[in-house]
């Protein structure tokens, strides 16, 4: 499976491609920042994303793009930009007929560090661990999208398992009035 991570940002949306199932060791095959301007209208760091996650599409041609969801902060104008960020991922995958899955941070940092509570530096240092790489990716941004791949690939098929449940039960217990 191959997945394509989106950590959003209006000034720095992460990206990250890993390329493996849940089980076995993983590979990164790519990591960077789709940057906007901080100075530039809405709209256009909105096409900015667009364009940087369409080539990221392009270049990668990812099964799966996972995005972190987004949660409230005390900043509005923060979580308003990284809602629109993401928005646009969602809408840049599901345009290709991609799927798309959202996590919470705290389900990534639980899944790739094993606490849900987890720092900025021991996410990058445990994705740098799982994916053999030299350094952690900089910025944050990036290393929390290779993060959300992981994340994703791993906890894959237990959600798999878990719709096919739900799924079962309800063929069982039929239609409800």
């Amino acid at each position: 499976m191959r997945v394509l991570g989106v950590d959003p940002g209006l000034t720095r949306c992460g990206v990250g491609v890993v390329e493996g199932v849940a089980g076995r060791p993983l590979t990164m095959l790519g990591v960077g920042v789709v940057r906007t301007p901080a100075d530039a209208e809405i709209a256009h760091r909105l096409v900015g994303i667009e364009r940087g996650i369409e080539e990221w599409l392009d270049a990668h041609h990812p099964d799966m793009v996972a995005v972190e969801r987004v949660f409230s902060q005390h900043n509005v104008r923060t979580v308003m930009g990284t809602a629109q960020a993401s928005a646009v991922a969602m809408l840049c995958a599901s345009r290709r007929g991609i799927p798309v899955t959202l996590h919470t941070p705290s389900e990534v940092k639980a899944a790739v560090t094993g606490s849900g509570r987890a720092d900025k530096d021991q996410v990058g240092a445990m994705v740098t661990r799982l994916l053999r790489l030299d350094a952690p990716p900089k910025p944050a941004d990036a290393a929390d999208a290779l993060a959300l791949a992981i994340c994703h690939i791993w906890r894959a098929p237990a959600q798999n398992r878990l719709q096919r449940a739900v799924a079962a039960h309800h063929a069982r217990k039929g239609p409800t009035a």
